[in-house]
């Protein structure tokens, strides 16, 4: 199976390394050419292309006529969003996914055909899982077509969780923090992992608690 990922920021490159690890073809696109070099050390040069996933003639280059999946995980809506349309329009991508920023883009990606909207590491590589790796299980319930949502909060100094365990937490009800991002580290979620100031917290919280997940946070940097 082709993958093409755009976007080696935090998240895109996470997500190469699984995707690799898991024997997958992959090439990741990355328009900074700095960044770009330094992946290619990390991926190696062949799993990497300088290049604006944007632009036709780099989709062309990168082999998007072949792909069976696209990703976009950009920091940037506008461009995951045309990223995912010119897969779909253009080269007649089966399968697209995009990482989207702002909740209040989510519609909008629908509205325009984007298959799924994701917004965090391992939650993008379960969705793939779950509808285009059958022969891998993981226990993450589907996104978009139920009552949940995917939240992410990165804590600051203030944040009252800060320095707890994960099991002293008084979560709302069915509500799972699922996945941190630590500096360039992914770290699963036990009872027993402790929160640290700058971690970037996923949550699969029900849409009626999530007010109850932002008053737990309350002084996260964002949620």
């Amino acid at each position: 199976m082709y993958m093409i990922l755009v976007g080696g920021g935090n998240v895109g490159f996470h997500l190469a390394k699984r995707l690799l690890a898991a024997g997958h073809e992959l090439l990741m696109l990355e328009k900074n050419p700095e960044h770009a070099q330094r992946l290619a050390g990390l991926l190696g040069s062949e799993n990497v292309m300088e290049g604006d996933g944007c632009e036709m003639l780099t989709q062309r280059d990168a082999g998007f006529n072949r792909a069976d999946v696209v990703i976009a995980v950009t920091g940037e809506d506008e461009d995951n969003m045309v990223v995912c349309q010119m897969a779909k329009v253009v080269w007649s991508v089966d399968r697209v996914l995009a990482r989207v920023n702002d909740p209040a883009h989510v519609d909008v990606f629908k509205r325009v055909g984007i298959d799924e909207t994701v917004s965090a590491t391992d939650i993008i590589y379960s969705l793939l899982e779950q509808q285009i790796m059958p022969d891998f299980v993981m226990p993450v319930g589907a996104l978009g077509r139920g009552d949940f949502e995917v939240v992410e909060a990165e804590l600051s100094s203030r944040s009252p969780v800060v320095g707890k365990a994960v099991r002293e937490l008084i979560l709302p009800p069915q509500t799972n923090l699922v996945w941190i991002l630590r500096g360039e580290d992914g770290i699963g979620v036990s009872g027993d992992t402790t929160l640290m100031e700058g971690d970037i917290v996923v949550a699969l919280v029900p849409r009626s608690h999530e007010a109850d997940l932002r008053d737990l946070f309350s002084t996260a940097t964002r949620v």
